[in-house]
């Protein structure tokens, strides 16, 4: 079995067994997918205690965990601090024995299905500027007058938006099996979709882009995403999660 769930920041609570009691039921063949920010790899130069306790946590719950990306990772460690391998028919992170970032613009086949999978999204929290780690002056003053900014690779990555290589994997692996796949996992959603959301306030980049043009040309059944904290099904395909955890297939449980 399946199950999909949105932003956890580091946040694992919602993974206990009071909480989420099917896994009672669930082994390592069953799989909870969490649709970006995961956060667990976040910590400045390398795993913290309580980041390591976190991790070996979720290792040993009854499923596996898969992650795709969000803006809200520590980029550096997540791309070079944990092994690349092939799994499912697709390239992930090895970050546990049972827990795997899936990277992206890769299609795996889990539990029978096919998913096209892409991480990343634009930071929100960002309006007053990014500043790099030697600004320190700077970052006292931003930070007594509460001013909205990130550290550049401290609290901040470029790669929080793809490469144009993850880009083009993307389109290749899709068009090798011609735009179609069962579901689709992102952290952002496709500008139309978020212009549905947000009211003009969220604003379109280069990765939204590219997700409205496979929008526009993949078929697929589901698409699930996360990143805009909230929990709403916008209509038969699209699915936007953030603490709730779904079955892969559902009736409608969102408004």
């Amino acid at each position: 079995m399946v199950y999909i769930t949105g932003d956890t920041h580091a946040n694992f609570s919602r993974f206990e067994e009071d909480k989420f009691q099917i896994q009672k039921e669930m082994t390592k063949n069953d799989y909870v997918i969490i649709c970006g920010d995961f956060g667990g790899v976040w910590t400045f130069e390398e795993e913290s205690s309580i980041e390591k306790y976190w991790l070996d946590w979720l290792n040993e719950r009854n499923f596996t965990t898969l992650f795709v990306d969000g803006n809200h990772e520590n980029y550096t460690r997540l791309y070079n601090d944990y092994p690349v391998e092939e799994w499912h028919g697709g390239k992930v992170h090895k970050v546990r024995p049972s827990v795997y970032h899936l990277m992206r613009g890769e299609i795996f086949e889990i539990d029978g299905n096919t998913f096209f999978i892409f991480g990343g999204a634009s930071s929100h929290d960002v309006q007053d500027g990014i500043l790099n780690l030697d600004e320190e002056e700077k970052i006292y003053e931003y930070r007594k007058r509460g001013a909205y900014f990130r550290i550049r690779d401290f609290s901040w990555w470029d790669l929080e938006l793809p490469t144009n290589e993850e880009m083009t994997n993307g389109i290749k692996n899709l068009e090798k099996v011609n735009y179609k796949v069962d579901y689709i996992i992102t952290h952002c959603c496709s500008t139309s979709i978020q212009a549905m959301l947000g009211g003009g306030r969220y604003k379109k980049d280069i990765l939204t882009d590219y997700l409205q043009k496979i929008s526009e040309k993949c078929e697929f059944k589901k698409w699930y995403f996360g990143h805009y904290h909230g929990n709403k099904q916008v209509n038969s395909q699209y699915v936007l999660l953030y603490e709730d955890i779904v079955p892969l297939e559902f009736e409608s449980l969102f408004k």
